[in-house]
């Protein structure tokens, strides 16, 4: 993948969940690329941690949705997980 494409989901993981969040600038995104398939790792406050989940996984799910459509329009796969 073109690192400018891996940045540009990285920027909209990051710009997504900061406007959710207490603590914006204690987000952090770390990027573990292959072949075929990104695994994005999210970091966050863990007071935090909870809203940006949301109900049932609700938040979260419609975020890794949002990332799946981006990466599949670059032939892709992407995986995001919340780290505590």
């Amino acid at each position: 993948m073109e690192q400018n494409e891996s940045n540009m989901m990285k920027k909209f993981i990051e710009n997504t969940i900061k406007q959710m969040t207490d603590y914006p600038d204690e987000i952090r995104v770390a990027e573990i690329a292959g072949e075929h398939l990104s695994i994005y790792e999210l970091r966050c406050h863990e007071q935090d941690i909870g809203r940006v989940i949301g109900k049932n996984g609700s938040t979260i799910a419609a975020v890794r949705v949002l990332l799946g459509v981006m990466a599949s329009k670059q032939g892709r796969r992407a995986i995001l997980e919340v780290v505590d």
